[in-house]
């Protein structure tokens, strides 16, 4: 899954990307909010999974950047990361189209579970388990199982089957796929995708993944 953190404090940015991306987030930081819009402007169609907001941000206030991101139609769940804790501040928040809204400081732990849980409220699942046919995949604890038997996955093999899982029986284009793995900075191979997928077929099946020639990936809808 993809983020984009909205952080002026490079600090508290440094510690909650590297702690996401110990979990298998791609991370993409920003620094204030007239980059926040012009990231999620640029980005491609659906790249963004989740946005972590600040509020008190440079250039753009955070409530201006969430009332402009909802005022374009982007329905990306967002979730307030900010120290103004009273209650006042809070209903503002949700009410300009926060998702959801943690108060600094925080635990990561925390942080991650209010992610998954927005994440479950926007693909309309009510348990944190992702299933197709035989394969399980538990977002809370990175466990997969097929057939009842679990199965060992690197970050990014993990992070590949979530976004085939996302979208069952749909083509994801190898670009489509690196965006969900990998935040920015991070070195990309010319051959990633193709590596991970080739050791996901090993482990759940050959037949479990299909490339579409010239279009990309589709995790086979009956497996």
């Amino acid at each position: 899954m993809r983020i984009l953190l909205v952080e002026d404090d490079r600090m508290i940015a440094e510690a909650v990307r590297k702690g996401l991306r110990g979990e298998g987030w791609a991370v993409d930081w920003v620094g204030d909010g007239a980059a926040a819009l012009a990231a999620v402007a640029a980005a491609a169609e659906q790249a963004y999974d989740l946005v972590l907001l600040d509020l008190g941000l440079p250039k753009r206030d955070g409530l201006e950047v969430l009332r402009a991101l909802r005022g374009l139609g982007h329905h990306v769940p967002v979730l307030i990361l900010t120290a103004r804790d009273a209650v006042a501040d809070r209903i503002k928040g949700l009410d300009a189209g926060a998702d959801d809204y943690l108060v600094k400081p925080f635990d990561l732990d925390e942080l991650a579970a209010r992610m998954r849980a927005l994440l479950r409220r926007q693909a309309g699942r009510s348990s944190s388990l992702i299933q197709h046919g035989p394969i399980t995949l538990d977002p809370t604890t990175h466990e997969v199982t097929l057939a009842g038997a679990p199965v060992a996955l690197s970050a990014r093999e993990f992070a590949l089957l979530e976004a085939l899982l996302a979208r069952p029986g749909a083509v994801l284009s190898k670009a489509q796929l690196e965006e969900k793995m990998y935040g920015w900075g991070e070195e990309i191979g010319s051959n990633t995708v193709e590596v991970y997928v080739h050791a996901l077929r090993k482990k759940l099946g050959a037949e479990s993944i299909r490339n579409v020639r010239g279009l990309g990936y589709t995790l086979v809808k009956e497996l």
